[in-house]
Order: C-alpha cells, then sequence, then structure tokens
C-alpha cells in the first residue's frame, strides 16, 4: 500500500449521533484499481467505458453498471458473468488498495464513542476484502452492502438502513461521500454529507 496527497476534510457544524461511510473513493482509494478491473474484464469492449464514465457512475452498484453498459452502446454483456469477473480480478489487485487518510483518521477517531456504519454499493466479499485489507473493518459496528437493499444510490435505501441498523435517525447521521451519486442518496435520506476530495495525482472528470 501506498500513501496520496488528500485535501483536508472540512465537517459541518453540530454535534451528530452516527457517521456513516460509503467505501470505495471515500475510506479507501480504490477507484483506479476498480477501473483497471473494469478494463480488464471488458475485455474487447474496454473502449465503451471511457474513464469519465466510470467516474460518472461512480457509487452506481455494480449490476447496474453492465446494464447501463449494455443500455447506451447496444452491447449484450451477460450481467452476472461480467460482474463476477471484474469482482475477481478487483480481488487479485486488492493489495494496491490505499487508505484515504483523513477519511479513515476519523472513523479511528470515534469509533467506540458513537454508532458507525458503511453503506456501499459494493458487493459484501469485495467491501469486506477492502476494509479488512486496510485493517479497519471492526471500527464499524454494520456494513451495508449491494445485498441489503432493493434500490442502490442515488435511492437512499444504503443510507436509511444502515441508519435503522445503527438505530439512528437519520436526520442525526452524517454521511462521508466523494460522489454526486452518494451525495443525492445522503440527501434523499434527509442527512447531511461530507464531500470528500479526490486525490491530488487524479481529480478525473466527474470526481466529487
Amino acid at each position: 500500500m501506498h500513501s496520496q496527497p488528500f485535501s483536508p476534510l472540512e465537517l459541518p457544524p453540530g454535534n451528530f449521533s452516527a457517521y456513516i461511510f460509503d467505501c470505495d473513493g471515500t475510506l479507501a482509494d480504490t477507484m483506479p484499481t476498480h477501473y483497471r478491473a473494469w478494463c480488464t474484464a471488458l475485455e474487447s469492449h474496454a473502449g465503451s467505458f471511457p474513464e469519465a464514465m466510470f467516474y460518472e457512475l461512480g457509487g452506481v452498484p455494480t449490476h447496474r453498471v453492465v446494464e447501463i453498459l449494455n443500455e447506451r452502446h447496444g452491447l449484450g454483456l451477460p450481467v452476472e458473468e461480467t460482474v463476477n469477473r471484474k469482482e475477481s480480478i478487483f480481488l487479485e489487485l486488492s493489495s494496491e488498495v490505499a487508505a484515504i487518510e483523513p477519511v479513515v483518521a476519523i472513523a479511528k477517531q470515534f469509533a467506540g464513542q458513537i454508532p458507525m456504519a458503511v453503506a456501499s454499493g459494493g458487493h459484501r466479499r469485495i467491501v469486506l476484502t477492502t476494509l479488512r485489507a486496510l485493517g479497519i473493518a471492526e471500527l464499524f459496528d454494520t456494513i451495508v452492502t449491494a445485498e441489503d437493499y432493493r434500490r442502490g444510490k442515488p435511492a437512499p435505501d444504503p443510507f436509511l438502513e444502515a441508519a435503522l441498523r445503527l438505530r439512528v435517525p437519520p436526520a442525526q447521521c452524517l454521511v462521508f461521500e466523494d460522489t454526486a451519486t452518494g451525495a443525492a442518496a445522503a440527501a434523499a435520506a434527509g442527512m447531511q454529507c461530507v464531500l470528500v476530495p479526490p486525490p491530488a495525482r487524479n481529480p478525473g472528470p466527474g470526481v466529487f
């Protein structure tokens, strides 16, 4: 693992009863690794998934990304097979993942003091592998993944499920997110949101 420069975070004023964190791009600097995995998994269709589109779809559940690629480009990618291939490749590359230090520092600071959750659009085995690679899986009271809700971000379901499990009213939860999709989900859930800036090395179009 390696470190990248990140901008400091500014938290909104007020007291919050729970913190809810996205995983990819928020706690973990996984986005470049996920994009590599996508390009490898898509093989000859990789050109149909430019980097700008990848970041535009940040936070969207993996199976929905494949459906969108099929819809936008008239492709016939098998959804489950493509998802499984992409996730297997990501797991092989997971040792590359680095922490987004300002966010991880907040999680470590408040672990055990207030309820905390992860709410991700990723599948459980991918999210858990990422959190364990960073040594932070045990910081969270609950981990919500794509298997745990019906509608993915920008719908509020992931964050509402996390709040329900934490037994904290949504309005008292603060969300940490890195994408417009995730921020929209937080707003739809009635939660305030901290937008995590991208690493200085690669702002990338569409990254928030």
